[in-house]
């Protein structure tokens, strides 16, 4: 698969990350994220924050 994508400056990680982060944006359902693509919470959530940005929240210092 490499030398297939290689050639496109694409790694099979980035493209995994790309389609991550796509369905993010569609969903912004963690738990849907966790279980498509078998990723931990946090890294769900870390998808999510940065697919919705305005949907982040922040707390008071």
């Amino acid at each position: 698969m490499n030398d297939i994508f290689r050639p496109l400056g694409l790694t099979l990680s980035k493209l995994r990350q790309d389609r991550i982060l796509d369905e993010a944006r569609q969903t912004a359902d963690p738990v849907h994220l966790m279980r498509v693509f078998g990723i931990a919470g946090e890294t769900a959530m870390k998808y999510i924050d940065t697919a919705h940005p305005e949907r982040r929240s922040t707390l008071w210092r």
